[in-house]
């Protein structure tokens, strides 16, 4: 029985030790390893790396933001610009046709002229 068990022994020292094909012959054992605080710094720091991108994102749009306001109220003051200068178009234009239309040129001037005093 001794020699059976001799057999068992190295028939499995020598099955564990076989390759099969496509299986790698060298396995990796990492020398060094990170232990509880490491791994609570290494969280910590991609966190914070998470938290800076996420920081830098909002902050580029309320930049954005910023100059969409600057140029809405620059939009805001050139319509307004536009339409005063149509206003002062139209009255000048109106001026001009007043004075080249037939009613304005059938009219006298009058003999007198009066104004009223406060």
């Amino acid at each position: 029985m001794s020699r059976n068990r001799s057999t068992t022994a190295t028939f499995s020292s020598r099955s564990e030790r076989m390759y099969r094909r496509n299986q790698n012959t060298v396995a990796f054992a990492p020398s060094i390893s990170l232990g509880p605080i490491s791994h609570t710094v290494l969280i910590a720091l991609m966190i914070a790396v998470l938290g800076m991108i996420y920081l830098t994102q909002v902050t580029k749009t309320s930049t954005y933001g910023y100059q969409l306001d600057s140029i809405e109220t620059e939009r805001a003051s050139l319509i307004a610009e536009r339409q005063d200068l149509e206003n002062e178009n139209a009255r000048l234009q109106a001026l001009e046709r007043v004075k080249s239309s037939n009613v304005a040129s059938t009219m006298v001037e009058p003999a007198k002229v009066e104004y009223a005093n406060n």
